[in-house]
């Protein structure tokens, strides 16, 4: 059995590019099938648009075919006799007419799927004995004297010309609509004598392969045109259905999410209620209020359940947290709060544990800040999170600076920084994800779900803050918590005693009254 390379196909390429490969191949083999049963040597939906801007073109450009037909035949008079002049006049009118008619038969066919091959020997047929016609006209201007070859002339080049442009979206018919009006021509002078009547001749012939050339490159421009439009119809297509199965997925997740969200945050009191009777007795157990264990091994027991339930407890606490915040049922309870009094009543709350892992906390807070508008139990739930991960990662005899002051824009700003190995930048998106946990956390087993960060971030996001986190391999993490100047309250200026208006004077007694 042949061994192939890992991540090979079975066709010897790369095992990504096996599906992208068999779908091109698909699509070409398609495309040569559909080529093959074409008339027009392309793709078998081409056939309808050629056919049917062919007819467009013709019904189009009828009145002004027509204008021009009658304004030869009056110029023919000057050399032909009028008889002959309007003999040839309901000749041509009478071959445009069918033309006319066989195409309005085309476009009005409604949706019925055109027979390609039928109607473009049609067409065909009804353009040759429009030419026929057309190429009437040599024969009534010759043995006219020399100035009618000029005209002659003149109506070739129009009426190959006409032709030519008009039905160069189906060859055959360019062909029959062409050849007749110039071998007409040509057999009309071929046996006169003269010199103008051999540049006739000439002249006839070379403008005969030229308008062919022309038309045939028209009918490639056309072709060209109709493909890079059915590319670009079978792009928007494809981007459509991508979109529309990317809105499906994205609303079947946005639902599971959703679903789940809500269901952890119905689940509140049915975990915390058996929760607090496990942490109650196993505490009431641990401190043997009801007299000793006859074996000591179960006070260390109760220890142990008592610790571990206080771990799910506060496990269980955060994802509730983290799944009012997704669902947008946590309620904000907002008022007057100092930042720097909240980090410093944290840092109380964490100096123990700090002083155990041999960790120093400094201080670094800017005086005179006045009062923030937030949620309190938010503030301190955000810096409870920062400030223990970063007790929880700095190794003993490191540091972890808290800072507390004013950002550039008029906000307040909290920053947590510790001296800890760092996270790698790849990591990064890993940590703010929930549950997401970096490779330092799983090597040294610290407990955690990885909930932290992503709380921290969604509380800041409901105070229309900002959160960054900065970190370096071996020089430590920082992590910094603005809020908008929208929430600093400044102190209003006290509001001045408006001063009594002064007492209206009595008018001065009229002394010629007094006397």
């Amino acid at each position: 059995m042949l061994d192939l390379p890992a991540g090979t196909g079975p066709d010897g390429q790369p095992a990504e590019r096996t599906p992208d490969r068999r779908r091109s191949v698909a699509a070409r083999v398609r495309f040569e099938r559909e080529r093959l049963t074409s008339t027009s040597g392309s793709r078998h939906a081409f056939d309808h648009e050629l056919l049917r801007g062919y007819a467009l073109n013709r019904v189009s450009a009828a009145p002004a075919v027509a204008t021009l037909t009658l304004l030869i035949a009056a110029a023919t008079t000057i050399w032909a006799p009028a008889a002959l002049a309007g003999f040839w006049l309901a000749a041509a009118l009478a071959g445009q007419a069918l033309v006319f008619a066989t195409a309005r038969r085309f476009l009005r066919r409604g949706g019925e799927e055109p027979d390609a091959r039928r109607w473009s020997g049609r067409f065909a047929l009804v353009e040759a004995l429009n030419a026929l016609a057309w190429g009437l006209l040599a024969f009534v201007l010759a043995g006219q004297p020399e100035a009618s070859e000029v005209m002659a002339l003149f109506v070739m080049l129009v009426g190959v010309a006409i032709a030519a442009m008009l039905a160069a979206s189906v060859p055959p018919a360019v062909y029959a609509a062409t050849a007749p009006i110039a071998g007409a021509v040509a057999g009309a002078y071929l046996f006169e004598d003269g010199a103008g009547a051999k540049a006739v001749v000439a002249m006839t012939l070379a403008a005969e392969i030229y308008f062919l050339l022309l038309s045939r490159k028209l009918y490639r421009n056309t072709l060209e045109g109709l493909e890079f439009r059915a590319e670009k119809d079978a792009l928007i297509g494809e981007l459509e259905q991508a979109k529309a199965n990317s809105d499906e997925a994205r609303r079947r997740a946005e639902e599971a999410n959703l679903a789940k969200s809500r269901f952890l945050a119905t689940m509140s009191h049915e975990l915390r209620t058996p929760l607090n009777a496990i942490l109650g007795f196993s505490e009431v157990m641990k401190a043997e209020v009801f007299g000793a264990h006859a074996v000591p091994t179960y006070k260390e027991y109760a220890g142990d359940i008592h610790q571990s339930g206080q771990h799910l407890l506060e496990l269980i606490n955060e994802i509730l947290d983290l799944s009012r915040i997704e669902a947008g049922r946590y309620e904000m309870n907002e008022e007057s709060v100092r930042l720097a009094h909240v980090v410093e009543d944290c840092h109380h709350l964490l100096k123990l544990r700090a002083k155990n892992r041999g960790v120093v906390i400094r201080e670094l807070y800017q005086s005179n800040l006045p009062p923030l508008w937030a949620d309190e139990r938010a503030l301190r739930q955000i810096t409870l999170n920062l400030l223990s991960n970063a007790i929880k990662f700095t190794p003993p005899g490191g540091v972890v600076t808290l800072k507390v002051g004013w950002t550039a824009s008029g906000g307040q700003y909290l920053s947590v920084a510790d001296t800890g190995p760092g996270i790698p930048e790849s990591e990064i998106p890993t940590v703010l994800a929930s549950f997401g946990q970096g490779t330092l956390a799983i090597k040294t087993a610290e407990q955690g779900a990885g909930l932290g960060l992503p709380i921290v971030k969604g509380l800041v996001d409901l105070h229309g803050g900002g959160f960054a986190l900065n970190s370096k391999l071996r020089e430590g993490t920082e992590v910094i918590v603005t809020l908008p100047a929208s929430r600093v309250m400044d102190a209003l200026p006290p509001l001045r005693r408006a001063e009594p208006a002064p007492a209206a004077r009595a008018p001065a007694p009229d002394a010629r009254r007094a006397g």
